[in-house]
């Protein structure tokens, strides 16, 4: 896998309208994110309307609620490992919101303004699959060479950077087997 400019290669694009330009050029860190449409469901196609603002809100109860969001993010890898981009890694995709890091130098805050966006089909409690971490690490490898600045050090999650907002990934995901799927070229 490579990315060419700020596209991934292999990955189905879906752009979303929810992206803009980075306040700077800096592409350093990525955050890791979970997702499911409906909550706890998997397949379909209601995380691809939700970035691309094509959610019906009558399609299911819970969707009501967050139909009006305009939300994105670069990348959603789905339970078999499909790969689906939804913004240019050197756009700014609206996935963290309010959020601050401490990257081991300094406090950063908002995120989405110099990191990348990977959404894992998923949910906080049911088991990520194989095929999704060996996706994300050729995902991770195919970024760590297109940008230097993003290091294993430099991976995060959406409960890291907004810990009283968010939970995911979740205790389901296994950051310990990522890292030894990272170590496989």
């Amino acid at each position: 896998m490579q990315c060419h400019d700020g596209w991934l290669d292999g990955a189905r694009r879906v752009p979303s309208p929810n992206v803009n330009e980075r306040p700077e050029r800096e592409v350093s860190a990525v955050v890791v994110h979970s997702i499911s449409l409906p909550p706890g469901q998997f397949g379909g196609e209601h995380i691809e309307e939700l970035f691309t603002n094509r959610l019906d809100p009558e399609a299911h109860p819970y969707f009501a609620s967050i139909a009006g969001l305009k939300v994105s993010a670069h990348l959603l890898i789905r339970r078999d490992g499909e790969c689906v981009q939804f913004a240019p890694f050197e756009a700014r995709a609206w996935h963290a919101g309010r959020s601050s890091w401490f990257d081991g130098h300094c406090l950063r805050r908002e995120l989405n303004d110099f990191s990348i966006g990977i959404e894992l089909e998923g949910d906080e409690m049911s088991p990520y699959r194989d095929a999704q971490y060996r996706a994300l690490a050729r995902v991770l490898h195919a970024l760590f060479d297109a940008y230097p600045e993003i290091t294993p050090q430099r991976l995060t999650s959406h409960a890291r950077i907004a810990p009283l907002r968010k939970t995911d990934p979740g205790p389901s995901f296994d950051w310990a087997y990522l890292r030894r799927c990272l170590q496989h070229r």
